[in-house]
């Protein structure tokens, strides 16, 4: 006898964006990556270089009454003025995320993984050329923040980047979209074949109805009442 077991398995779907005519695999993503990455990066540049310009040390220019406004602010630290007393361990550490994405990026094949990786690319890279060419010198050097928004810490377009760029890979992750462009989810289990017929359910089950006896009646017993009175009547008949 066989028994099937129902088990909860995972099936691996394309992902929506990616080709399936002729089976031909979806192209590799890394420009739209780079794309990302460097338009990112050049934002970051220039709105850096405005405001070391144009912005004085302690002046603070709002742009929506006090809750948002511009201020420089030298940056020892990392996203958001963490860890300031580690500058040269977070510069490594933007070298390697830097690295990282960038052979990630050779074999990518989903559009929305280049867009997260896109933007964690170009925040990492923005706040590394900080680092490494700012004062007071290489590998110490500070970032430049200047948005500040109510009582959060001040940052910059590079924060802003990473960050949204992590929250879409989380995301991705979460729903089951794969770097490579494919798609993971649970299906829901089907119920198992088995060698033997399922039980019947309660509302499938009724009473078989007695089968009717088709068999002839014997004879009644000759020394019974019912017997002599049949005999009686039939010689009255006669």
């Amino acid at each position: 006898m066989m028994v099937g077991v129902s088990e909860d398995r995972r099936t691996r779907e394309q992902d929506p964006d990616r080709p399936t005519e002729g089976g031909k695999q979806p192209r590799q993503r890394l420009a739209l990556l780079l794309a990302i990455a460097v338009t990112l990066f050049t934002l970051d540049l220039i709105t850096k270089v405005v405001v070391v310009r144009q912005i004085q040390p302690g002046e603070r220019i709002p742009v929506i009454g006090d809750f948002v406004t511009l201020v420089l602010v030298r940056n020892p630290g990392a996203a958001f003025s963490m860890a300031t007393g580690m500058t040269w361990l977070l510069t490594l550490i933007a070298a390697a995320v830097v690295i990282g994405v960038l052979r990630i990026g050779r074999t990518l094949r989903s559009p929305l993984w280049a867009i997260g990786l896109g933007g964690v690319l170009g925040g990492a890279f923005g706040n590394l050329v900080d680092r490494l060419f700012r004062a007071p010198g290489p590998m110490q050097g500070h970032v430049v923040d200047f948005v500040s928004v109510g009582s959060f810490p001040v940052f910059n377009v590079a924060d802003s980047s990473i960050v949204c760029g992590a929250i879409l890979l989380v995301a991705l992750t979460v729903f089951g979209f794969e770097p490579d462009g494919t798609r993971y989810r649970r299906n829901t289990p089907e119920p198992a074949a088995t060698g033997d017929k399922a039980p019947a359910t309660d509302t499938e089950r009724t009473e078989a109805p007695s089968p009717k006896n088709t068999e002839p009646s014997a004879d009644p017993d000759p020394d019974t009442p019912t017997a002599a009175a049949a005999r009686t009547g039939e010689d009255t008949a006669a």
